[in-house]
């Protein structure tokens, strides 16, 4: 599948959160231009599906544009109309997952415990979000001993500090909270360009 190659190919998955409608489209371009080509839309953001198709269109073409915090199977499939290419949720749900692979986007449910991510990938999961890696590296190590089998993508708790780690034990890819977009901060010109910069740090990281 292309979009499960893509993900695999660049890890990085940038979470785009509680920015306001307006400044997303910034966001997301100040990303891409460090070298990101994942973009997460949460859905408990403002206008979330109006940004997720906003972004599809004018820069889908180059990055691949997917929902998070989806927690139910209309909701995936409202996203996918809307062009996310990937949905991912901080929980297990079978018919979210389901529904996602229905309509041909990737699925990636969150799990923790060993039985939630065996289930996840059993049940049709792509791959399986540890949510929260800030359990740490130990753990997910832990995880893999007797799973070895399942793609893992680590997030929250996922920074510079660590993301070398979290790829020493085998993680697919990485989801990047707050470490990378942080939605406190005023969005102006000063900080899409920092943004910029800590993107390629991130880029860098698992190169």
């Amino acid at each position: 599948m292309q979009t499960l190659n893509h993900i695999y190919q660049h890890k990085i998955v940038a979470i785009i959160r509680g920015v306001s409608a307006d400044k997303a489209k910034d966001v997301a371009f100040a990303l891409a231009e460090g070298g990101v080509k994942i973009l997460e839309i949460t859905l408990n953001s403002p206008k979330a599906l109006q940004v997720i198709e906003q972004l599809a269109d004018s820069i889908g073409n180059k990055v691949l544009i997917g929902a998070g915090t989806v927690l139910d199977p209309e909701s995936a499939r409202a996203a996918i109309y809307a062009g996310a290419k990937f949905i991912l949720s901080p929980t297990v749900d079978i018919n979210t997952i389901h529904m996602t692979r229905r309509h041909g986007a990737v699925s990636i449910p969150g799990a923790y415990t060993p039985t939630e991510i065996l289930n996840a990938y059993a049940w049709g999961g792509d791959i399986v979000k540890v949510f929260p890696a800030s359990a740490g590296v130990a753990y997910i190590k832990d995880v893999k001993g007797p799973l070895p089998q399942i793609p893992i993508m680590p997030t929250g708790g996922v920074g510079l500090d660590n993301i070398k780690e979290f790829k020493k034990i085998g993680a697919v890819a990485y989801g990047i909270g707050s470490s990378l977009v942080d939605a406190k901060q005023t969005i102006n010109d000063e900080y899409l360009k920092q943004l910029t910069s800590k993107a390629k740090q991130f880029i860098e990281a698992v190169q």
